[in-house]
């Protein structure tokens, strides 16, 4: 599973290094095609995690964070136009005029978009009200952020938002149980591994496209290989990293999970 941002010539400092240029992005996508993978949606990985249907063989899923003003334009079109279809998880917050959120200034695409979104072949997913670490919130401040945002997309679509990404992939036990109990039936995480028909519903790993991976890159994930298969423990200093982000964000309070 490929996890993309902006798709950008000249992206905001902040989200350079995890961006891509629009004609990289283009070869990228005929790299997939080119692969034999069948590009498929979040939806149908979370059906056959939870024994609700089947894959078709080797399955790839393009996701998009955060959404930024390329998404519903030239990124949809470029997807549109090879077949491919893709899951955005959009921070609604940083889409909606009159809220805020953690993610600093960008070109960001709006809330009303987002149907368009799935007019293109698009499925949607929430990604948090305002892009915090949710490993180091409180219960109610971690409920606000997942339910609201599920609820903000679901006014808009008019349908259930199924599916939740994980801001930068910072989740723990209690987050993956707050997401299952907003309704979730999924939750996407980083981890820079590739995703497996045995992976976890409420940790599925991903990989991040940045912006030095070439198309050789994407070749040889789309060949499975290069990189760990998920699921796998989290590792010591992962769990290290996670105490002292608390530890700093019971001093400082929510931060921008980046």
């Amino acid at each position: 599973m490929l996890l993309y941002h902006a798709v950008m010539d000249d992206p905001p400092g902040w989200i350079a290094e995890f961006s891509v240029t629009p004609r990289g992005f283009s070869a990228q996508l005929d790299a997939v095609r080119a692969s034999g993978r069948t590009p498929v949606t979040i939806s149908a990985l979370t059906d056959h995690l939870l024994g609700r249907g089947e894959l078709p063989p080797r399955p790839v899923l393009l996701t998009f964070d955060d959404g930024f003003a390329d998404l519903p334009g030239p990124t949809a079109e470029a997807l549109a136009s090879r077949g491919l279809p893709a899951t955005a998880y959009l921070t609604t917050g940083a889409i909606t005029p009159g809220l805020r959120s953690l993610l600093p200034p960008a070109p960001m695409m709006t809330l009303a978009q987002a149907p368009l979104l799935e007019r293109y072949g698009l499925e949607v997913g929430a990604h948090t009200v305002t892009h915090p670490q949710l490993d180091t919130l409180g219960p109610r401040r971690l409920r606000h952020e997942l339910r609201h945002s599920k609820a903000a997309l679901e006014d808009t679509l008019g349908h259930e938002v199924r599916h939740l990404a994980y801001p930068h992939g910072y989740n723990s036990r209690a987050v993956r149980r707050a997401a299952r109990a907003a309704g979730y039936e999924s939750a996407v995480a980083v981890r820079h591994a590739l995703s497996s028909d045995r992976d976890e519903a409420y940790r599925i790993a991903r990989l991040i496209v940045r912006r030095g991976h070439s198309v050789a890159d994407v070749g040889t994930w789309m060949a499975g290989t290069g990189v760990r298969v998920a699921p796998y423990p989290d590792s010591l200093p992962t769990m290290g990293w996670r105490l002292w982000r608390r530890a700093r964000a019971a001093v400082r309070g929510p931060e921008f999970a980046g």
